[in-house]
């Protein structure tokens, strides 16, 4: 098979989709793959080393999708590659299509076969190509929280960890999955005073059993969701509905009971955000103020680390790209139903409910289509 790896266009994502390493793996199983130049700068990657890999460098994100019969992306395509997009092509990439009704229009229109990284699932019920991301979005989001919780970015002028004889910064963590627990270990390293709500007592068991009171949980009640936002100096947002678009867990209304310069991290807002008051930011302009309250809502935060959020996306994706380059899309999703819960949407049908239901949409069963 041949495959396409292009350069991110999204602004500040420095990510690519193939490291050498999975550029010489689909090499070694017989393919060819082809790398748009400097795709993997962002990233450390610099052209010789996908050529030393075995990859052909293209020119022009138009060469890669002319000629590639997949293409591996981190990103949703955006507007100007959905054109590039050809009836046939398979496409493998996050695409968080629930809350973005004109990228599922141009996906259907392309005719193409869509497999969403966030999508796939494994036997655990986890999401194996989301986990690398969410672990990463997850530690980031305390530190990004605290940068905004600085007075001079418009915070509170509170430090996470406190000094002796005055309290640390108290966080909020909304949602005790993969992204949840990974900020909440983060924060309370920074020595903040934590605490995680979510509405699973196995979760919560579990987080308080592992974690030893290293911070503190909560049933997320609307009630005890509400008075302890009040009380933050930081909220976080984790919460994930897979395929779906995100719950709104804290409305415009609550922000006058919020403390005036209090930090809101979404890190849900690729699947539309948990806050009503979220909207999708960049690294280079992230955060906004609502009612005397900051929200930090970058669409792609792992893109702050690319080198580690590279490595860490290429090692859970190379199995199922080389899969899919192996056996062909259709064989490879009937020999495995996990990866076959990626596939979003094939030849002009939506075969995704969790994205229909969100965009009041018809999905057609994925067997009908394999």
């Amino acid at each position: 098979m041949k495959i396409g790896c292009p350069t991110e266009i999204k602004p500040q994502e420095f990510r690519v989709g193939l490291t050498p390493v999975a550029a010489a793996e689909a090499v070694t199983h017989g393919h060819e793959v082809l790398v748009q130049a400097g795709a993997g700068d962002g990233a450390g990657y610099m052209d010789a080393d996908y050529e030393a890999a075995g990859a052909r460098i293209a020119h022009t994100a138009e060469e890669v999708f002319e000629k590639a019969e997949m293409i591996v992306k981190v990103k949703e395509p955006q507007a100007g590659e959905r054109k590039m997009l050809s009836e046939g092509q398979l496409l493998f990439t996050y695409l968080h299509l629930a809350p973005d009704r004109a990228q599922t229009d141009d996906l259907l229109a392309s005719g193409a076969t869509c497999i969403a990284y966030e999508t796939v699932t494994d036997a655990r019920g986890g999401l194996p190509l989301l986990a690398p991301m969410s672990e990463v979005a997850g530690r980031l989001a305390p530190q990004m929280g605290a940068y905004t919780l600085q007075k001079a970015n418009g915070g509170r002028g509170v430090l996470m960890g406190g000094v002796p004889g005055v309290a640390p910064a108290r966080v909020v963590v909304i949602g005790g999955g993969v992204v949840g627990t990974q900020a909440a270990r983060i924060a309370a390293g920074m020595g903040a005073d934590v605490t995680v709500l979510d509405m699973s007592l196995p979760r919560l068991r579990y987080l308080d059993d592992t974690f030893a009171g290293l911070f503190k949980t909560g049933y997320a009640s609307r009630t005890v969701t509400a008075e302890l936002v009040a009380r933050a100096e930081m909220v976080i947002g984790a919460v994930l509905i897979p395929g779906a678009e995100a719950p709104k867990l804290v409305t415009r209304e609550q922000l006058s009971s919020m403390l005036p310069g209090a930090v809101m991290v979404d890190v849900a807002i690729d699947q539309g955000g948990c806050f009503e008051t979220s909207k999708p930011t960049t690294h280079q302009d992230p955060s906004f103020e609502v009612d005397g309250i900051m929200h930090y809502c970058v669409a792609n935060m792992p893109g702050a680390v690319p080198r580690t959020s590279t490595q860490a996306l290429s090692n859970a994706t190379m199995p199922f790209m080389l899969s899919l380059a192996d056996q062909g899309w259709q064989d490879a999703c009937r020999a495995d139903p996990h990866l076959a819960a990626g596939l979003n949407c094939h030849a002009g049908k939506l075969t995704n409910r969790a994205v229909a239901r969100a965009q009041n949409r018809q999905a057609v069963d994925p067997v009908e289509v394999l």
